[in-house]
């Protein structure tokens, strides 16, 4: 018994090494490896996307009021602050009016005195003239007293117009919002004493805003009023609108030699006025594509992306040779050689080969 089982151990250590694998190593050898996934994009018409550097720029109202009172006083009372939203007629300031009220009276005895003083001219006058028709007089005291009621009229005259301008003034001491909007900017405090022109804060319509930004002469070449810009705030491009350039200053600023570029939003866009925002230009070209820069190849021969093409449950990739144009938030515009619908590779580029197998295809 031992025997037999020794001569058994010993066939099998006897037995060729490839008779095992004669037996299992056809059915490893004959399953393929399964194409490996891919992440890729589809390329979609990108004439929404903005080309070249993104500016920095404050969303603003298109209207806005500088808020000065029409008469110098003391400003006693400001009800409104930064941030507060008004309505047409509501009272946002006023000045004292024991001051103004004492000029209007004393403007209204200076028109009285006038009047005695006319009066009297007038008086003196007519005796003139009653005397020089008897002959008791000169005609030279005549005309000095017609000179004299002459003045006294235009006197008269003076003393009305201070009257009705201490009048005005007083009604001045109350400023009132002239449109809807929001404070945007406050200048003055209650117990300043201020001056007709000066600015006490800033009124701010919410009908039509704008984003406002400063552009070089080199940037600003080619651009006019009609432009398409693409705005947004900051890291949310894919909520951006789309605003018209409205106006561009023609001064530039003597610091910076930036010009002001106004660009019109919507209604409805969301914006509040002074939020932060980064513009881009839109071109107006029709079909503009952009991939990522994460599917970009580096060829000799220039830029390149991995193309898939599927037919069926077979796909391959093809290297594909682009035009590309600006850079923008990590895309990059295709300019040529590239079809709109087409399937492109956005990761693990440099680890593909041409004609390479594929599997599935997985969303970024």
């Amino acid at each position: 018994m031992r025997l037999a089982l020794f001569l058994a151990l010993g066939l099998l250590a006897a037995a060729p090494a490839g008779a095992f694998t004669l037996h299992f190593g056809p059915a490893r050898a004959g399953t393929p490896p399964l194409p490996r996934p891919v992440v890729t994009e589809i390329v979609t018409n990108g004439d929404s996307r903005p080309v070249g550097r993104s500016i920095p720029g404050v969303v603003t109202a298109a209207t806005e009021v500088q808020m000065a009172f029409q008469t110098l006083g003391r400003m006693i009372e400001r009800r409104v602050d930064i941030g507060d939203r008004v309505n047409q007629g509501d009272v946002l300031a006023r000045l004292d009016p024991e001051d103004l009220a004492g000029a209007t009276l004393a403007a209204e005895a200076a028109l009285a005195a006038a009047e005695v003083n006319l009066t009297t001219a007038d008086n003196t006058a007519a005796r003139a003239q009653a005397l020089l028709d008897r002959d008791v007089t000169s005609t030279a005291q005549l005309e000095r007293a017609e000179q004299a009621l002459s003045a006294a009229r235009s006197a008269l005259e003076q003393a009305r117009a201070r009257v009705e301008s201490a009048r005005d003034a007083e009604r001045f001491a109350v400023m009132s919002a002239p449109v809807s909007g929001v404070v945007s900017a406050v200048r003055a405090t209650p117990g300043a004493v201020v001056a007709a022109g000066d600015p006490i804060l800033t009124l701010s319509s919410e009908d039509r805003i704008e984003a406002r930004i400063d552009l070089t002469e080199p940037e600003l070449a080619g651009l006019a009023p009609g432009a398409l810009f693409l705005v947004w705030r900051d890291h949310e491009i894919e909520q951006g609108v789309r605003g018209e350039v409205s106006r561009i200053s023609p001064v530039a600023d003597h610091l910076t030699r930036t010009r002001r570029v106004h660009i019109a939003l919507p209604p409805g866009t969301g914006f509040r006025l002074g939020s932060l925002i980064r513009a881009g230009r839109v071109t107006s070209r029709a079909a503009r594509l952009s991939v990522p820069a994460s599917a970009l190849v580096e060829r000799p021969e220039g830029h390149a992306v991995w193309v898939v093409a599927r037919e069926g449950e077979t796909a391959r990739v093809t290297l594909q040779v682009i035009v590309t144009g600006a850079r923008l938030d990590g895309r990059v515009e295709v300019i040529g050689g590239l079809a709109l619908g087409a399937e492109v590779v956005v990761r693990g580029v440099n680890s593909l080969a041409d004609g390479q197998a594929v599997g599935r295809r997985v969303d970024p």
